[in-house]
């Protein structure tokens, strides 16, 4: 089934073949960084450096961490800069390696004409211990080291050089010889700048798979977490000393806090005019079928097909998926009508969206956040949270995945308000 998303351009898009000495360069750099090298001869890699061959060989999806602290990449190719990171660990890793581009762009080109280039992406802590470690987590050193430990390797060739131009030093033939050695091994080193200061990045807001998945909320009235693992949320709440206000995904709670934080919005009546709204009610329309004589990408694409198998089902379905339709009407004369009495409770928590006022890395956040809560918009799910898009594709009819693929590929604008 995943062949269905390769076909499409959904899933190895963006992937930068690898083979040969890029191959070889690849597993120089797993060694320098203590993993096993891969058998593969051919594979690809996302921007990050990560492959989904040798994450399926080693069985171990984020093979380039050391630890949940802490993350690698690895630069093989000037082809990787603007590529997508595919499973990225923490939500900002993608922009880590967009400034690391911007800021070394000419030298990455350089280096990775013979050798390539390990980053360690360091957040000053060698390991975590409990969930509020996170609050710790404020800002990112991203380390370089070339391959082969080139810089060393510059700095002995250039003091080869110095030797040689020194008194009858061009006479010596152990020296002549070392330095041909040098130069047919590593080639003229002298004017390449292989020194890379190390960057350091701010990190605000961000999500982390660390402790089952954290989301750690900056910036706002007051700091907030929100955890994805129960058992690491109840665990979490028992610590008194920080000052942050804690949350289990599923919380109703928490619905309530990101509007009156600015964080979240909700307005109905606008919700129901977006084509987000429709794929989530035929996401749950589907959900709602038993049996059908229609392909579902057929029965979703024409108004007259839905309509007639949406009233094939019962009457207290059939409320349920035309909730928000039902409250807006009656709303126009009840003016005292309570959402609540009306709306499915999955409408009120999946058409939330991201404040209007947020910054964009902000917008980007939450979407994921209000995706993970409720996993039923395949586009978002496609957009914010592509793993779990991967694990439920398999899982759904055929006829539905041919409907997704088309709806992420040609997503729709918003109708006119």
């Amino acid at each position: 089934m995943i062949d269905e998303l390769k076909s499409a351009g959904l899933f190895g898009a963006g992937l930068v073949p690898v083979s040969g000495s890029l191959a070889r360069r690849y597993n120089g750099c797993l060694e320098l960084l203590g993993i096993a090298p891969t058998v593969l001869e051919r594979f690809h890699v996302d921007g990050l450096g990560w492959s989904p061959e040798i994450a399926e060989e080693k069985n171990a999806r984020h093979y380039l961490n050391p630890s949940e602290a802490n993350t690698h990449a690895i630069i093989v190719s000037p082809q990787q800069e603007d590529k997508p990171v595919y499973y990225p660990f923490h939500s900002f890793d993608e922009n880590v390696m967009t400034a690391v581009f911007a800021a070394y762009r000419r030298e990455i080109r350089d280096i990775t004409k013979d050798s390539a280039l390990c980053l360690d992406i360091d957040q000053f802590m060698d390991s975590y211990f409990e969930p509020l470690d996170l609050l710790r987590y404020q800002k990112v050193e991203v380390r370089f080291q070339l391959l082969h430990n080139l810089q060393k390797k510059q700095e002995e060739q250039a003091q080869l050089v110095r030797q040689f131009q020194e008194g009858n030093h061009f006479i010596d033939t152990q020296l002549h010889q070392a330095l041909l050695h040098s130069a047919k091994t590593y080639g003229d080193l002298r004017h390449r700048k292989l020194e890379l200061e190390p960057l350091h990045l701010q990190v605000r807001s961000f999500y982390t798979k660390a402790f089952g998945g954290v989301f750690l909320l900056r910036d706002f009235i007051t700091d907030i977490m929100v955890f994805e693992s129960e058992e690491t949320f109840k665990k979490a709440i028992k610590d008194t000393a920080h000052d942050v206000t804690l949350f289990h995904i599923d919380h109703a709670e928490l619905t309530t806090t990101m509007v009156n934080h600015v964080i979240a919005q909700f307005d109905i009546k606008k919700a129901a005019k977006t084509e987000r709204y429709e794929r989530i009610k035929k996401h749950l329309f589907v959900q709602k079928l038993t049996e059908w004589n229609h392909p579902l990408d057929e029965i979703l694409d024409s108004p007259f097909i839905f309509k007639r198998y949406l009233n094939e089902l019962d009457e207290v379905t059939q409320k349920e998926l035309l909730s928000v339709e039902r409250y807006n009407q009656r709303k126009i004369v009840e003016r005292d009508l309570n959402i609540n009495e009306v709306v499915a409770p999955i409408y009120s928590k999946a058409l939330l969206e991201p404040h209007s006022s947020l910054e964009e890395d902000h917008i980007d956040l939450i979407w994921t956040l209000l995706t993970k809560r409720t996993p039923i918009d395949p586009l978002h799910l496609y957009w914010y949270d592509k793993e779990t898009f991967y694990q439920q594709f398999p899982k759904w009819p055929e006829s539905y995945r041919k409907w997704v693929i088309k709806s992420v590929l040609n997503p729709r604008k918003p109708k006119a308000s």
